[in-house]
């Protein structure tokens, strides 16, 4: 009984101090504000270079299924199965053939291959009014892989973003 009334006895005076409690002090409130700000600070950068790891991954898998593509488009033509160029290289003329398909020649029905479902953006392209083959630089087989040039054909495709990776490598040499 004796403990039950010292109980009682020191829930009723914490409840007494604390009503006579008013709040926080002004100082109490900045330092909070101030670690609030410091840990804000530091998640910043976390954040940003967690947005640009993943456009990186993003634009690895678009570069690897346009290459996968173009590949599957040259062999193709090398099987018979698109009409190719006698003197071409049996590449695509331009990156939307990869997604408007081709006549499969060995096909009764005059069926179409497609090769792309749709032409993926590169995300590192600035300009949203761009089309989806714009925002890409391309490689024709004529031209040397350390200066990339357009030509009659598509052999390769590229980043035109002049940002350079988390790897330290620029985005047009991926």
């Amino acid at each position: 009984m004796f403990s039950l009334r010292l109980c009682v006895s020191a829930v009723q005076q914490a409840f007494f101090r604390m009503k006579n409690i008013s709040g926080f002090t002004l100082i109490e409130l900045a330092v909070t504000v101030a670690i609030v700000g410091i840990l804000a600070a530091a998640a910043v950068p976390v954040l940003e270079m967690s947005a640009q790891r993943a456009k990186e991954a993003e634009l690895k898998a678009d570069l690897r299924q346009i290459r996968e593509a173009l590949d599957a488009y040259k062999k193709a033509g090398d099987e018979g199965h698109i009409a190719k160029d006698a003197g071409g290289t049996g590449y695509p003329k331009k990156l939307e053939d990869l997604v408007a398909g081709m006549e499969d020649i060995t096909s009764p029905n005059k069926a179409k291959v497609y090769f792309l479902r749709r032409l993926p953006r590169d995300p590192f392209s600035s300009d949203p009014a761009l089309s989806a083959a714009a925002s890409w630089g391309t490689r024709c087989y004529a031209s040397p892989p350390d200066a990339p040039q357009p030509g009659d054909d598509v052999y390769d495709v590229y980043s035109l973003s002049p940002r350079i990776g988390l790897n330290g490598v620029p985005y047009k040499q991926w």
